[in-house]
């Protein structure tokens, strides 16, 4: 590992930053951490990083989120994962209690899917070039790296879900295939806690006790992006408890996607809803809870066994599996989002300034979508 170059304020204060500017859902934003951290400022190694991506991938709850956490852990240990963890999420908690607040009064934001049009569009552009940054970078010229990568790439766009037991399987494989165990000698690889779902007799007297089980449930048992989480939170908020309707769900999720950070945050605007600030709160600590302690609890055995041989090869298959997971969530999103001409103009559009022009800032492009995309669905069509 590397000597720290930075202090946890500098932490602290570029997790505020991403919190604030990070557009683009969970694949952007791991990119951007790769990109600013280890390539750029050099804080963190290629290692750590692709360790917290894999522990990120094997425990349950937001992925982005667990790598942030992760990355704090690396030099600043468990004040330092708190720190991060908190930053990365607070903006875009703040925004949509604030998204929350003017919906509530106004009654609704008839508004956002003009703005979502662009946006989405330019999203998925974001997110397919960080996609094929992040996967040029890790995977290298590996054959057998590559072919898990397509076989989940193929299966998350065919079944729209991740599946974990292949991400485990992948790092079994590659850790049999290049670092083949001595069972007498070899240490204990996958020391992961394995999560029992109880149902502890929680008192569903007040709305709060239904929003702090169901959101907990919903942070610890929900493998994979915080787009993996949409399905999970549909079935709870709008058929079990019909806390929300259909339109007002899909608002919700609307908004997760134009505000910057974490795309799980949409369970703060989802606990507005239901029980004004004090819903919020409780929905965003319950989700977000079960991630911190599932990656702080396991990050000692990977900073102790990290660098070991089985680790480094299993740890290589798993980090390959997940970021295939990721291209096929890009084509499922692109598949939904894309709907039209103008919708992929603005897509191809973003990759294309984003490629060529590279000091030009997300935000700048976010922000000119939404714009584009006001304009198309009020004047033009």
């Amino acid at each position: 590992m590397s000597s720290e170059k930075y202090t946890l304020k500098n932490l602290i204060l570029y997790f505020l930053k991403l919190g604030t500017w990070g557009f683009g859902g969970p694949v952007a934003l791991v990119g951007y951490m790769h990109r600013d951290l280890v390539e750029n400022k050099k804080w963190i190694t290629e290692e750590d990083y692709k360790e917290g991506l894999a522990l990120a991938q094997l425990a349950p709850g937001p992925l982005a989120a667990q790598l942030a956490i992760y990355i704090g852990y690396v030099h600043h240990r468990i004040l330092g994962a708190t720190l991060a963890g908190i930053a990365f999420v607070i903006p875009s908690f703040l925004m949509v209690l604030g998204i929350g607040y003017a919906y509530t009064l106004l009654g609704g934001l008839p508004w956002m899917q003009a703005i979502f049009y662009g946006v989405g569009a330019s999203v998925i552009g974001i997110i397919t070039l960080s996609s094929y940054k992040l996967t040029l970078k890790s995977i290298g010229k590996d054959y057998l790296l590559w072919a898990i990568f397509i076989m989940l790439a193929v299966t998350t766009f065919v079944t729209e879900e991740e599946n974990i037991v292949l991400i485990l399987a992948a790092g079994i494989l590659v850790w049999f295939v290049k670092a083949p165990p001595n069972f007498a000698k070899a240490p204990t690889l996958f020391t992961l806690p394995i999560l029992v779902q109880a149902a502890p007799a929680i008192s569903q007297s007040t709305k709060l006790y239904q929003i702090a089980w169901f959101f907990t449930k919903a942070g610890a048992f929900v493998f994979g992006s915080g787009l993996a989480i949409v399905p999970f939170l549909y079935g709870g908020v709008v058929k079990e408890y019909q806390w929300l309707n259909e339109q007002q769900f899909v608002d919700a999720v609307a908004v997760a996607m134009i505000t910057p950070g974490p795309v799980v945050i949409t369970v703060g605007f989802i606990g507005y809803l239901v029980a004004g600030v004090p819903g919020a709160c409780v929905a965003a600590l319950a989700t977000f809870l079960p991630c911190y302690l599932f990656t702080i609890l396991p990050a000692p055995y990977f900073k102790k066994y990290g660098k070991h041989p089985a680790i480094k090869a299993a740890v290589d298959g798993v980090t390959a599996a997940a970021i295939g997971a990721i291209a096929g969530a890009v084509l499922v999103l692109g598949k939904r989002t894309l709907t039209d001409i103008p919708s992929v103009v603005i897509m191809l559009c973003t990759v294309v300034i984003l490629f060529k022009f590279k000091k030009i800032q997300e935000p700048l492009i976010i922000a000119a979508a939404a714009c584009i995309g006001v304009i198309l669905k009020t004047i033009l069509i």
